[in-house]
Parts: C-alpha cells; sequence; structure tokens
C-alpha cells in the first residue's frame, strides 16, 4: 500500500475536479485552508502529501511542513504549543506559508479543536492548514467555515482497475478477470483496502481468483448464498438449519456476512411487495439482534423461520 502511494498530485487515480482545483490553488499560489473528508483509501491523505511535496522541495519539507496523526498527541494543549509555535513564526529568507497537516481529525477534542479556532484565523498570513477526517459531523462548525471543503467519493471501479492493473504488472501477480471484479466488488471504493485483499490473496493463494479472494477475506461465496436461499425457501427446517450449520461450520462464515449477501438477494427475488417487507423488517431485527451480541445459532433458526413463512405466505397468495 504504502509503495504505490502516488507522490506527485498527476499519479492520483481520481477526483479530477478536486485536483485541477488545488492545482490551481497551488499555481496562483493562493492555497486556502484545506478540509478533505471522505470514507478512507480514497486518496485524501496522499493528495495533500502530494501538494506539499509540490511545494516545497525536499530539504526544506521538515521545518515547513508539520504532520500530526490521530495516533499523535492533539489535545488542547499541543495546539495551544507547539502547534502554535509552529505557525506563529515566520519563514526567513523565503516567502511563501508553512503547512500544518491534521490527518484524521475527526478524532480531536472539541475543546482542541475549539482551540484551532482562533489559531487558524490570528496565523493566515504564513499558515495553511490542512484537516482530513473521515466524518464531516465531527468537525466543528466554526472550523468547517473556515476552511475550503472537498469531499473525496469512493473510487469508481472504472479508476481502480488500471490502477490495481498497473499494480498487477509491477508486482508479477497472477490474477483472473473474475479475480479482478471481486477485488473491486469487495473493497467497495477504497483503494487501500483493494490492495490489501490483492496482497494477502496473492501470498495466501498464488492465483487471484474469485473464490480465492473471497475465501481469504472470509466473506461468503455468491454460489454460497444461493444454496442457503435455495435450502431456506425449499427444505422443511430441520434441514435447512442443518445444511447451512455445516456450511456456516465448515466455511467458517459470520452470519452477520450472510445476512448482508441474502439481503442483496431478498431485492433481487420476485416476491409479492408486503411479503418482501415483513420479511426485510425480520432480516433487520435478526441483525440488530446479532449487534447486540445474541447466538448467532438462534438468529440462524429465526432467519430460517422467517423465510419459511415468507414461503408459506407466497403459497397461500398463489
Amino acid at each position: 500500500v504504502e509503495k504505490y502511494r502516488p507522490q506527485a498530485l498527476s499519479e492520483l487515480v481520481s477526483h479530477r475536479d478536486i485536483l485541477s482545483t488545488v492545482q490551481r490553488f497551488i499555481s496562483e499560489d493562493r492555497l486556502p485552508h484545506l478540509l478533505l473528508y471522505g470514507p478512507p483509501g480514497t486518496g485524501k491523505t496522499s493528495t495533500i502529501l502530494a501538494c506539499a511535496r509540490q511545494l516545497y522541495r525536499e530539504r526544506e519539507f521538515g521545518s515547513m511542513v508539520l504532520e500530526l496523526n490521530a495516533s499523535d498527541d492533539r489535545g488542547i494543549d499541543i495546539v495551544r504549543g507547539p502547534i502554535l509555535s509552529f505557525a506563529s513564526t515566520r519563514t526567513i529568507f523565503k516567502k511563501g506559508f508553512k503547512l500544518v497537516i491534521l490527518d484524521e481529525a475527526d478524532a480531536m477534542t472539541q475543546d482542541a479543536q475549539n482551540a484551532l479556532r482562533r489559531v487558524i484565523e490570528k496565523f493566515t498570513e504564513n499558515t495553511r492548514f490542512c484537516l482530513i477526517c473521515n466524518y464531516l459531523s465531527k468537525i466543528i462548525p466554526a472550523l468547517q467555515s473556515r476552511c475550503t471543503r472537498f469531499r473525496f467519493g469512493p473510487l469508481t471501479p472504472e479508476l481502480m482497475v488500471p490502477r490495481l492493473q498497473h499494480v498487477i504488472q509491477e508486482e508479477g501477480v497472477d490474477v483472473t478477470e473474475d479475480g479482478m471484479k471481486a477485488l473491486v466488488t469487495l473493497s467497495s471504493g477504497d483503494m487501500r483496502r483493494a490492495l490489501n485483499i490483492l496482497q494477502s490473496t496473492s501470498m495466501a493463494f498464488g492465483k487471484v481468483t474469485e473464490e480465492n479472494v473471497y475465501t481469504c477475506t472470509g466473506h461468503p461465496l455468491k454460489s454460497d448464498i444461493a444454496n442457503i436461499l435455495d435450502w431456506m425457501l425449499n427444505q422443511d427446517f430441520s434441514t435447512a438449519y442443518r445444511k447451512i450449520m455445516e456450511l456456516k461450520t465448515l466455511k467458517g462464515l459470520a452470519l452477520q456476512d450472510i445476512l448482508t449477501e441474502i439481503h442483496l438477494f431478498v431485492h433481487r427475488v420476485d416476491f409479492p411487495p408486503s411479503i418482501r417487507m415483513q420479511l426485510l423488517i425480520k432480516l433487520a431485527d435478526i441483525e440488530y439482534r446479532l449487534a447486540a451480541g445474541t447466538s448467532e445459532k438462534i438468529q440462524l433458526s429465526s432467519l430460517i423461520a422467517a423465510f419459511q413463512v415468507t414461503r408459506d405466505l407466497v403459497v397461500a397468495e398463489a
């Protein structure tokens, strides 16, 4: 993941509109305070680090850029101490501004964020702040209004595939067509996750196929889900329960994952609307109970029961 982190703005694969805007800010030397937000693995940190590399030469990087992550201490005393003193000192012999990067800013306490308000305002002359976070709602409105916001959405498959292919070529990994599809599906727009799955699957199995990817991440296969659905709708209760338990034990599947996948199937199967609604409410209940840490066996029975009731209703309506 770190080996293929984009080093320059031109290497970033997605969010062209954001990049062109930032590029223009830099070329006109009018970079505002930035607030980058969006799900993990979508290129927020890479973007700002690439900006910093473009703005500063290698040897001045240390004195011009202050990068603090959630793992570093960023309480109110750090904001009032080191951050304040870094921001308030001017750069001699050189025009331009310093850059403070606060990664995962949503982990900062309310007090620290409040302390940051004045610091950002007071030293705009010689320092630019860049806040990076996953959830915009965790950043206080006062800070949001002081920054130019950019949202980094999940990457689309069209953008991820070329980049993944580049990595695959460089590393010489054996990936099949369906393996590639599985990577993109399971990563759901998170580039970092896609690369991690690719690496672990190729290390574990040597060849990256759909089945290997699903096995490596512990996700139920599409065929397994189809089988489970088939058993629940066509077998009697005890047979279905026994078969699903066997499959779960054999493949080490979590009921939570099975439920998520089945939910997608329920929308595809052609049930009458009223029956589908009842079934979805049941699925939601089961998911809630699982999250509360109840017994998987009992919840599995409940899941099968829900489908059997649905089946009987469908038959009755027909």
